[in-house]
């Protein structure tokens, strides 16, 4: 029994196929979640061992890509900013030539495919075209990260909503128009949350200060988040430009803005003092029983 089959038997004991299946000829547009293949849903794990054609990005990690069969046919997109990639256009057209050759399509996404994912793009298209898709939801980075991390992403008193924010392609045209709608986002009490922002850094940082916000309002960067080389980076608003330059580790990395990660940087501290406390009775009980 494989791992995928063990997780769907302890949850569904009697054996009923309450997860899903795949069809000849349909795509599965599926979220990895962040990280490891424990991250991944059970129905995203069932689906992708069904797949006769396998279509993923980068950051599906290589243990996820364990589950399909040997003979499944692997094919490599890329989806990496600032990396060469396959565009999207080919990537559709990719999805369309597969799920007419009568194959069981798995489209393979970090995370999940509705944030920032682009796949709703490929829904449309493949329905433009007449092949049915479906959705596997995934653990997007910022709901993972914020778990890995204890960072919360809403406080009480603190925090009041998430703001979900691309930072690919920022501009110093876009700041010309952010001051008045981060405004709006700081005092909403908005925790805002950065993808794929790292090299925009210096950008996002100049467009806070300009909407008047606290230089010193916390800011943690998560590389690799979920992942076992995890990285955690904290600065604040005023020098996450610099703290971004000294993130030498070339993996995803996710932006935290808000009073929360002060929350998280406690929490953390709280958590070592008490391991410290463990170790040290755990030391004198082994020596006075030694």
């Amino acid at each position: 029994m494989n791992i995928v089959d063990g997780l769907i038997k302890c949850v569904n004991p009697g054996g009923d196929d309450c997860s899903g299946t795949l069809q000849a000829g349909d795509v599965a547009i599926v979220g990895a979640g962040c990280g490891q293949l424990d991250l991944m849903t059970i129905k995203a794990a069932r689906i992708v061992a069904q797949a006769d054609a396998l279509v993923y990005d980068s950051l599906v990690s290589s243990d996820i890509l364990t589950l399909v069969d040997t003979h499944c046919q692997r094919h490599f997109v890329g989806k990496r900013c600032g990396q060469p990639s396959i565009k999207q256009d080919d990537i559709n057209a990719l999805l369309l030539k597969l799920a007419q050759q009568g194959l069981k399509v798995v489209r393979l996404k970090g995370g999940d495919p509705h944030i920032f994912g682009r796949g709703s793009e490929e829904a449309l298209y493949l329905a433009q075209h007449g092949i049915r898709s479906q959705f596997i939801a995934g653990v997007t980075a910022a709901l993972g990260c914020a778990s890995s991390t204890g960072i919360p992403l809403t406080f009480r008193g603190m925090a009041r909503s998430v703001t979900l924010i691309t930072g690919t392609k920022m501009t110093d045209a876009d700041n010309t128009v952010a001051p008045s709608q981060w405004q709006a986002l700081l005092a909403a009490q908005s925790t805002l949350v950065f993808y794929m922002g790292k090299e925009q850094a210096s950008r996002i940082s100049a467009g806070l200060l300009t909407a008047q916000c606290n230089a010193s309002l916390p800011v943690a960067f998560i590389t690799n988040g979920g992942r076992a080389n995890q990285i955690v980076t904290f600065a604040t608003v005023a020098t996450m430009a610099n703290a971004a330059l000294t993130i030498k580790d070339s993996g995803p990395t996710l932006i935290i803005i808000g009073e929360v990660v002060s929350i998280g940087q406690q929490l953390g501290s709280l958590l070592d003092d008490i391991e410290c406390s463990s170790s040290q009775f755990n030391t004198q009980y082994e020596s006075r029983y030694a």
